[in-house]
Order: C-alpha cells, then sequence, then structure tokens
C-alpha cells in the first residue's frame, strides 16, 4: 500500500490533550498582531505546548516563522516530540506491534488487562524512549475520554477507555509531524526558561493549564506539581518581562467572571493589558453536562490585532 506523504497528509496534534485549541485556531488567528504576516523572520514560542494544535497550525500557516521553541512541564510528554522528531519509523514500528496485538483480543476484560498492563509499565518506568512515547501515544488513544492525567506521584491513573477500534498507529501522521518538528527547539522545564530563546521579532503563544472555574472543574493535573494561584500569578510576572522585552504575547485562560460574576482574579491580574472574551467549546469533561460552549479568556499585551484575513483562510 503506498504510503501518504505530508502533501496530502497534514500535521495535527497526534495526542488529545484536555484544553487543545483545534477548536478555537480561527480565533486565535484573528489575535495575532496586525503585522504577524508581514514580518519576514519570526521567532515563535510556546511554553506550554501541550497537544500542540496552535503549534502545528502555526508552522503549516506561517513560512515567515523561521525560528520555533516549545517546551512542556511534562517529561512524558516532551519525550514523545522528540521520538516522532527524530524517531519516527522506529516509533511507527513500536506501534504497529502494539495495535496488532491489542486488536487480537476479542474480549473487552482482555483488552482492558493489556491497557493496564501498559500503563504499569508506563508509570515503572525504565523504558526507552520509543517505548514510552509508544505507550503514551497507545494510553491516550485507549484511556477514558483521551484523557491525559497525573496523580500527586506523577503515575498516569486513568481508566481504561472502552473503545471499539481505536487508530493506535496513525503512520502518515506521525511523518507529516516529525518533518513539521525537524527545524523545532524542543525543551523540558519551567515556562521562565523559555525567555533565553527570544531572537528578532518574537512571538509568544501561552497556554497554560486553566484555572478552574470552581471546585468540581479543578483539572489541571497534567503533571504532578499543581498550577495553583500562585503559578497564575508568577506566569503574569513571566507575561510582563516578556512585555518589557519586546515580545508579541498572546495568553489563553479561562473565563471565571463567565461562570461566577465576583471572580475577577485574571480580570484584575491582567488589567493592564488587553483582555477579550470568546467562545471555545470544550470536548473532555468526565461530566457530560459540563462539556460545550463556555467562553474563555485571551489575553495580550499589543492593541492591533490582525483580524480575520480570508485569503488566509481559503487558501
Amino acid at each position: 500500500m503506498p504510503v501518504q506523504t505530508i502533501h496530502t497528509v497534514k500535521g495535527k496534534p497526534f495526542l488529545k490533550w484536555a484544553g487543545g485549541k483545534t477548536q478555537l485556531l480561527p480565533t486565535l488567528d484573528y489575535f495575532l498582531p496586525k503585522d504577524f504576516h508581514r514580518q519576514e523572520e519570526i521567532t515563535y514560542i510556546e511554553p506550554f505546548v501541550g497537544g500542540g494544535a496552535m503549534l502545528f497550525y502555526m508552522i503549516q500557516r506561517y513560512a515567515n516563522i523561521k525560528k520555533v521553541v516549545i517546551n512542556d512541564i511534562n517529561l512524558h510528554l516532551v519525550k514523545t516530540y522528540l521520538t516522532i522528531k527524530e524517531q519516527p519509523f522506529s516509533l511507527i514500528e513500536r506501534l504497529t506491534n502494539i495495535q496488532e496485538e491489542y486488536r487480537k483480543f476479542s474480549n473487552e476484560d482482555d483488552k482492558k488487562d493489556f491497557y493496564l498492563n501498559i500503563r504499569d509499565r508506563f508509570n515503572n518506568g525504565n523504558l526507552d524512549d520509543i517505548e514510552e512515547a509508544a505507550n503514551m501515544i497507545f494510553l491516550n488513544r485507549t484511556c477514558f475520554n483521551g484523557l491525559y492525567r497525573e496523580n500527586s506521584k506523577g503515575f498516569f491513573n486513568v481508566p481504561f477507555g472502552k473503545y471499539a477500534n481505536p487508530t493506535i498507529c496513525d503512520h502518515d501522521l506521525i511523518i507529516a509531524d516529525s518533518k513539521l518538528l525537524q527545524n523545532a527547539i524542543i525543551l523540558h522545564g519551567d515556562f521562565s526558561e523559555t525567555s533565553k530563546y527570544r531572537e528578532g521579532y518574537t512571538f509568544y503563544y501561552l497556554d497554560p493549564p486553566y484555572r478552574p472555574l470552581d471546585a468540581t472543574s479543578s483539572f489541571n493535573s497534567y503533571v504532578k506539581e499543581n498550577f495553583n494561584d500562585n503559578e497564575q500569578i508568577r506566569l503574569k510576572d513571566f507575561f510582563q518581562s516578556l512585555s518589557g522585552e519586546g515580545c508579541y504575547t498572546l495568553l489563553s485562560n479561562s473565563d471565571g467572571k463567565g461562570r461566577n460574576e465576583e471572580d475577577v482574579f485574571l480580570d484584575n491580574l491582567y488589567k493592564d493589558f488587553y483582555i477579550d472574551r470568546v467562545n471555545a467549546k470544550r470536548a473532555i469533561n468526565a461530566n457530560a453536562s459540563k462539556r460545550g460552549v463556555l467562553t474563555e479568556l485571551l489575553i495580550r499585551n499589543y492593541k492591533e490585532t490582525k483580524g480575520f484575513d480570508l485569503d488566509l483562510f481559503n487558501n
């Protein structure tokens, strides 16, 4: 069977990720700096890359992005990005083997046992980078609701998802993403460490773990470390420092005021910057009644935005 190429398969997230930005991409494009597409060379930095929807969109949409830096605090995720970049064919081989073994099971209990075994191996560590990346992708494709979550010990603890026939190895997507990542600098660490990579016209997109809207929606456990209000304040200070360094910066976060008029924590925190409320569809939530359209905050340190460019969206 002939293999599709990057010309027929577009790069996109290889994982389903809570807070993913796929549905919001046209809106995010609208709020880019006004002169973004007119710059000759842009440095693009994402300190909380997550599933990478914005990353893959931007580097395919804008040829003037010449330097790409991505970072995440989740080491499993960073290793998976690096493996896709550097060893895509070895990863495909490992994933294909896992997929074939998984699909041999006709009984759901057997599939669940296989899933739990992979999850235990993933959490126990001592895996080579290819197996770790393959296990992460397998777990993401077969776990409940495609959710990544860690407990306080740093162990992935999402239960089995009971999907009938999930695609575990998407060969063409891995190759497409690998090609797009070839020139990317991929980092693991604190978001603040990315500032040393700014160069020339630098654009930052900040998509941190969202501030919980209430006690029952407090999911931000992408890693064992909690991204609490103190971290939100530290991020605001980083946002402000980037502004002082001349970086164009756009940040996404939850809209507490949309749920509770008295929750103005983020409004007050970023009162010196430009704040817009936008609609965002959310599909990942354990409670189905809480999925759907919510408002989110987009915060920027520049006044004029690019707005909709129909030529860009029609190409």
